[in-house]
């Protein structure tokens, strides 16, 4: 479980222990009481803080901490109160708070209870309204029975400072707040826990005493149920000059509550002395007078100092044995938590459109969610569709690399075959010039060829001869043949001369037939 910060907020006293379950006992952590004042003081958010008596203002320290203030107190109270829980993760605590008179009002309803829980909460508020003219929640009020069969109800009306000083606590630690989880009433809660430690008869009429600084609680038992809860006594240790005014008090409350001796009386609060139990026992000889004891509890926590006078946290201690059994599901107590305070704490603040809107939300995000799958499969479709067209496409480059290669084979073919062509046509007028030469020269022995060359549609003959009249038949056996050149040239001791002739191989005799 996790530890309880129980805060109970009395006028100007502020009392506040840390409780933790180990081991299936209840151990005391800490504890500390402080004075306070609940008066102008805000944090840097708006919400009002408290502060303690007696000090002097320091504006810049407050600045530097993100306070600001009216100019009548100080933020000493709130540090304090951090100090004195210095090791504990409050992040990770749970806070309940115990309440008292003006923060809480009390009802007595007598109708009818048959109505279920929510009806009868209903009808109960409705009383409220109709006999004290406030308007209540009826989701924030918690009623118990009494001894006598009626309903005894407990709302919150108006702002609650206990709750701003856990919130200033929080900011002071620059968090938004800090989980408040329960609200008691401070005489309810105190009632159970007596009962639960104490061994009533049923007809037993008993009074629970709590002595406080400044106020003083008067808590009357028929059994173990609560009977009646007298007015709150201004007096405490801080204006106490003698105890006869308790029992006056005490007479009065009595005869309010219809109730004509007292069995049991236990004391408990700031004060729970020897000199105190005594004067009950001379006011009341026929009561058994005794002190609140906490052998239930783990107090090695504790200082010794701190253990002797933890009866003054009575009512911290009773909010929080009553918080751990309704967790162990062993009691139903109420819970005041207003609901503006549960508002505050979600992680999501909404307001009732914002709640109208979850299922709009819920239903988009399902609609964009299947959008999404879709749209998924869709492109896995698509995806597949353009990798079987790549592959198409790498085949069909193929196919046209193959068709380029035939067409280039193709034309490559068609310049072969023009090329045979011409050169089967010339092949013949080549065969009667070479066999022209061949028998002009086979008749004659004095002339001879050296080079036979074609530049073009012109054959050129180089040669030598040993006569010039051979050289000149030669020339007129073709037609169109020019003798370009005839030079003088000695070969082997004979005269001799180099020639060159030109003609047209086209021009050729033979050519045209």
């Amino acid at each position: 479980m996790k530890p309880v910060v129980s805060v109970y907020c009395e006028g100007n006293d502020t009392k506040i222990a840390v409780f933790s379950a180990e081991n299936g006992r209840i151990k005391v952590l800490r504890s500390a009481s402080f004075d306070v004042m609940q008066s102008a003081m805000r944090l840097d958010d708006g919400i009002a803080d408290l502060a303690l008596e007696g000090t002097d203002l320091d504006l810049e320290q407050m600045k530097k901490q993100g306070v600001e203030s009216d100019g009548s107190v100080n933020v000493s109270a709130i540090s304090s109160i951090n100090e004195s829980l210095r090791g504990t993760n409050l992040s990770k605590c749970d806070f309940i708070t115990a309440l008292t008179e003006p923060s809480v009002y009390y009802h007595v309803f007598e109708g009818s209870k048959q109505a279920r829980s929510s009806k009868l909460n209903a009808d109960i508020a409705q009383e409220i309204l109709n006999t004290k003219g406030i308007g209540v929640d009826k989701d924030t009020l918690g009623y118990v029975e009494l001894s006598d069969k009626s309903l005894f109800a407990a709302f919150i009306a108006g702002d609650v400072n206990c709750f701003k000083l856990i919130n200033a606590l929080a900011n002071f630690n620059n968090k938004r707040n800090y989980k408040i989880t329960s609200v008691k009433s401070c005489e309810i809660s105190l009632a159970y826990y007596v009962a639960k430690r104490k061994k009533f008869f049923p007809d037993d009429y008993s009074l629970i005493v709590y002595i406080g600084k400044e106020y003083s609680k008067l808590i009357f038992l028929h059994g173990r149920k609560l009977k009646h809860i007298g007015a709150t006594i201004d007096i405490g240790t801080l204006n106490l000059h003698t105890y006869d005014v308790y029992f006056s008090k005490i007479l009065l409350e009595m005869e309010n509550g219809g109730i004509s001796s007292l069995d049991n009386i236990i004391v408990c609060g700031e004060d729970d002395s020897e000199s105190l139990i005594l004067s009950f026992y001379g006011t009341f000889p026929e009561a058994n007078v005794s002190r609140l004891e906490f052998e239930d509890l783990d107090l090695t926590g504790l200082k010794p100092e701190e253990r002797e006078i933890f009866s003054a946290f009575s009512v911290p201690t009773a909010i929080a044995i009553e918080y751990f059994d309704e967790l162990k599901q062993e009691y139903k107590g109420i819970n005041l938590l207003p609901k503006y305070v549960k508002e505050d704490q979600k992680f999501f603040q909404f307001g009732w459109h914002g709640y109208l809107m979850l299922p709009i939300l819920f239903l988009s995000a399902l609609f964009i969610t299947q959008q999404i799958l879709n749209n998924q499969s869709t492109i896995k479709q698509l995806d597949k569709e353009i990798t079987e067209q790549t592959i198409l496409v790498k085949e069909n480059q193929q196919i046209l690399s193959q068709i380029a290669e035939l067409e280039a084979k193709i034309s490559s073919f068609d310049r072969t075959q023009a090329i045979l062509d011409s050169v089967s046509v010339g092949a013949g007028i080549w065969t009667k010039v070479v066999t022209h030469i061949a028998e002009f020269f086979g008749a004659r022995k004095n002339i001879w060829l050296t080079k036979l060359s074609q530049d073009g549609s012109n054959v050129v003959l180089e040669g030598y001869v040993l006569s010039k009249n051979v050289l000149t038949d030669f020339a007129y056996s073709i037609d169109s043949a020019i003798l370009k050149s005839v030079f003088y040239e000695a070969l082997r001791e004979k005269d001799t001369y180099k020639f060159m002739i030109i003609f047209n191989l086209s021009q050729f005799p033979e050519a045209d037939k």
